[in-house]
């Protein structure tokens, strides 16, 4: 009997059964640089090959665009919201704009809206989230920065039925700090870059938690996308600081695959030059949505292939599939210190008999 099974699959099995079964190098002595370690093989080469979806608005170091958030509409256009980045500002705050583009194929983009910092007003912007309602067909954009109390929380605009058309003062705080209950209590004090998708019937959201000064991975669940729930203990990562990704984990995207979820995160070490923007990529699985097994402990699977001479940053990626491939768009750093965005392409399936 012939059967199709996603590609991707079968990799996620045979990374399973290497991870729990086979031997695995140590995360080493030399960390800084994110080596790509343990048994995957010339995997890291297969991201050779890109197209450049989206530049900074100057080519100048310190100046980047990137966090890209992609959907594709009933039509088949493609919508991409992203963060601009400027170098002159206090680092913390150099977010300037989201902007929203537009696609007929998924590589070519033009500009169709974009809303400043200064319009909404907020000190400045990191990664937004962009989604389609399944029941409405509506856009939804969320978007994340310090708030009226100066405490990063996650926004959303009111929905649209086209994008260009998100209204700046409509933002609001849907997810913010939550309350301790005891004085003693260490809870996330920040939440920022949301990664959204609607699965099982209802939307997932996940965010870096800011905890103590480090970076973590929270998850939470709404019926409507406007309403917000904690899933799981507030107060506990669903990934833990250890290996690879003891300064820094943070959530980047989540795939569906068969009977789960491919789960990609990011993240640094503290050993490695700036550990705060020197961001790597792993990837994870779940069958829940929320309880992660990390398949790839002892080092990150991804880097930027053009590096800078201090960075390898390749983060704040975008999973989706489309028709026979897995597509990724990704922030990644350049050898002149800039960020641009690019698209990635796999095939998606393959025939095992």
């Amino acid at each position: 009997m012939n059967r199709y099974w996603p590609s991707e699959l079968l990799v996620w099995f045979s990374c399973l059964i290497i991870f729990l079964l086979g031997p695995r190098d140590s995360v080493g002595s030399d960390l800084m640089d994110p080596g790509i370690k343990g048994f995957f093989g010339s995997v890291p080469d297969k991201f050779l090959e890109y197209e450049v979806i989206l530049k900074p608005d100057k080519n100048e170091p310190e100046w980047w665009a990137g966090a890209p958030s992609v959907v594709q509409d009933r039509n088949g256009a493609f919508w991409l919201a992203c963060r601009m980045r400027t170098a002159d500002a206090p680092r913390g705050l150099r977010g300037y704009e989201i902007r929203i583009l537009r696609s007929e194929d998924g590589i070519h983009f033009t500009k169709v809206h974009g809303i400043k910092r200064e319009d909404v007003p907020i000190a400045g912007f990191e990664r937004p989230a962009l989604i389609i309602d399944p029941k409405t067909g509506l856009f939804k954009l969320y978007a994340c920065g310090p708030w009226k109390d100066n405490r990063w929380s996650i926004l959303k605009f009111d929905d649209v039925g086209d994008p260009a058309q998100f209204k700046p003062m409509t933002a609001k705080p849907v997810i913010e700090p939550l309350p301790k209950s005891y004085d003693r209590d260490i809870i996330a004090s920040e939440y920022k870059d949301p990664f959204i998708i609607h699965a099982e019937n209802s939307y997932h959201c996940y965010v870096i938690g800011v905890v103590r000064g480090t970076e973590r991975i929270f998850h939470f669940q709404s019926e409507d996308g406007q309403r917000w729930s904690p899933v799981g203990n507030p107060y506990e990562s669903i990934m833990d600081l250890t290996g690879w990704h003891d300064f820094y984990v943070r959530p980047a995207s989540v795939l569906p695959l068969g009977p789960g979820y491919l789960f990609i995160y990011e993240g640094s070490h503290v050993r490695w030059y700036d550990p705060v923007y020197n961001i790597a990529t792993g990837l994870a699985f779940t069958f829940d949505l929320h309880s992660i097994t990390d398949l790839t402990p002892d080092s990150p699977l991804i880097k930027s292939t053009t590096p800078s001479e201090q960075f390898h940053t390749w983060r704040y990626s975008h999973w989706m599939h489309v028709k026979d491939e897995i597509w990724i768009y990704a922030e990644v750093a350049c050898p002149n210190n800039t960020h641009e965005i690019r698209l990635f392409r796999f095939q998606r399936s393959e025939r095992v008999r």
